[in-house]
């Protein structure tokens, strides 16, 4: 199985993962003399399957993310990169959106308001952080589906 294979298939377990948590919180309760919707029990034993499973893809997909090397750097760590550069992007992008909103004045007596930063100039930056990440991803996405899970 290949490393995509697992973080899909670990996907999809989290999705089932919540649909029957929820299907557990429907079914906790009935009026007296009711049956549940669905047999508590069967869905206990599902989420036990599930969180089994889970836990083995975990601990395998970090382990290979841990031993895989990429051009020198763990995949462990390009994740880490790719997650860091992700969060500076969003929140220089939020700040830049924040910076181009400047108030217009109906009257020279009102209050100016202005950009703390060059935004044309950011915007630049953060294009270039944008492509960046684009291609760490793209490096990480093909390095998963090359490698084999440990």
């Amino acid at each position: 199985m290949k490393l995509a294979e697992a973080l899909q298939e670990r996907a999809d377990i989290q999705a089932r993962l919540a649909q029957v948590r929820r299907r557990l919180r429907l079914n906790a309760r009935v009026q007296e003399g009711e049956k549940p919707a669905e047999d508590p029990k069967d869905l206990l034993h599902e989420l036990d399957s599930l969180i089994s499973r889970l836990e083995e893809l975990i601990a395998r997909i970090n382990k290979t993310n841990a031993e895989t090397l990429d051009e020198g750097s763990t995949l462990t760590a390009l994740i880490a990169r790719r997650d860091c550069l992700r969060t500076k992007t969003d929140a220089l992008r939020e700040f830049l959106d924040e910076a181009s909103d400047v108030a217009s004045r109906a009257a020279r007596s009102e209050i100016r308001i202005l950009s703390t930063v060059p935004v044309a100039e950011k915007r630049r930056e953060l294009d270039k952080l944008a492509q960046s990440l684009r291609q760490l991803d793209a490096r990480i996405q093909q390095r998963n589906w090359l490698t084999e899970l440990l």
